[in-house]
């Protein structure tokens, strides 16, 4: 098989990121989570580092949900029927989702409690 060319390789990488953001509830909350962070990383003035951490926070997160979906939907492709096998996939995927966000909210509280409350 060849090779798409790697401008419609990213043409494919930005639908993916559209549809997300156009069909998934959590991820446009996360996807607002991120907006405003651009926001405060500009309003605070924050650091390179501290950037640099809340981007790839935020980035992680919304990457997590990306695939938490893809994960999702292929089961229900697989079993489309209730299967306790598919739901403990599903469950196990969405923690993954919600141990990242925990964490980034970590990150968000280290990182913003300086420029808050100074």
């Amino acid at each position: 098989m060849k090779k798409p060319l790697i401008h419609k390789s990213f043409l494919h990488a930005f639908r993916g990121i559209f549809l997300m953001a156009r069909a998934e509830r959590n991820f446009q909350i996360e996807l607002a989570a991120f907006f405003i962070n651009l926001f405060l990383i500009f309003y605070f003035k924050l650091s390179a580092v501290d950037t640099a951490l809340v981007l790839m926070a935020s980035a992680a997160v919304l990457s997590a949900e990306i695939f938490n979906t893809a994960i999702e939907m292929t089961c229900d492709i697989i079993q489309p029927d209730f299967d306790k096998r598919i739901g403990f996939i599903k469950d196990i995927s969405a923690g993954a989702v919600l141990i990242m966000a925990a964490g980034s909210v970590v990150v968000g509280i280290i990182v913003y409690w300086k420029y808050v409350f100074q």
